[in-house]
């Protein structure tokens, strides 16, 4: 059973995905989290980095908008079947995080680009750190690495995702900016419906959607996706189908 180590309201603080706005989490550390107690908390739209759980509570802003993906009667557009194939030719496989030197590698040549094409602050990120948040000891938790085998098996992609009794939750991915196939984690994304549907699971988490937000406005193109209508937390929230337009047009 989850015990609560520490539960806490960050200070307001620049929001990280869109300029000119404040942002307040609502944290909470907790041990023993089973998956499924991970999964109800995902249904009510907590997301997990490490041991801390977190939620929006923003007052005046409810831009970061719960989504997830339905296996049932999911079909990927033609770019994303496209990105499918492109990295048909990497070795995909799923296991326990790792913390080493060759993914701290990868982590900082993605980072870098990020911060040369984004604007994104230095990371710095730590060996430490990164046991921490990406290789947390938590029983749902897998790393999917992509390798180029044609190239020494070279480590194109990391990523890492959530598994719980009806639903895998994607929670971070990073990529070689130099040597990985275009859109890897579009594919990861597909190669995650795959996995859902052959274990006869119902979903797939994406996380926060924010539209204004470059690097999160892409979870909208899965068809069809859910959204939370609700806060975050609340037993009252509920999850409303929304049918969109995919980036190859009206399906």
């Amino acid at each position: 059973m989850a015990r609560i180590i520490r539960r806490l309201l960050e200070p307001p603080h620049e929001c990280p995905y869109l300029p000119g706005r404040t942002a307040v989490l609502d944290v909470a550390v907790l041990l023993d989290v089973s998956p499924a107690e991970l999964g109800v908390l995902l249904e009510r739209g907590w997301r997990r980095f490490g041991p801390a759980y977190f939620r929006p509570v923003c007052e005046a802003c409810d831009e970061c908008v719960s989504l997830r993906i339905p296996v049932a009667g999911f079909t990927p557009s033609r770019s994303q079947k496209r990105a499918r194939r492109l990295a048909s030719a990497l070795t995909r496989t799923v296991g326990v995080p790792v913390v080493d030197d060759e993914r701290l590698a990868l982590y900082a040549r993605w980072h870098a680009e990020r911060e040369s094409q984004r604007g994104w602050e230095p990371s710095g990120l730590t060996a430490e750190r990164y046991a921490f948040d990406f290789a947390f000891d938590h029983p749902s938790v897998r790393e999917v690495t992509f390798r180029d085998a044609a190239d020494h098996n070279r480590l194109v992609g990391v990523g890492i995702m959530d598994d719980v009794p009806d639903a895998l939750s994607a929670v971070y991915f990073f990529w070689d900016p130099e040597y990985a196939p275009p859109s890897l984690g579009v594919a990861q994304i597909v190669w995650m419906m795959e996995e859902a549907a052959a274990r006869g699971l119902s979903y797939v988490y994406l996380g926060y959607w924010v539209a204004a937000c470059a690097s999160l406005a892409y979870k909208a193109r899965y068809q069809r996706h859910e959204v939370l209508v609700g806060a975050p937390g609340l037993q009252t929230s509920v999850w409303r189908l929304v049918p969109t337009l995919s980036d190859d047009g009206p399906r």
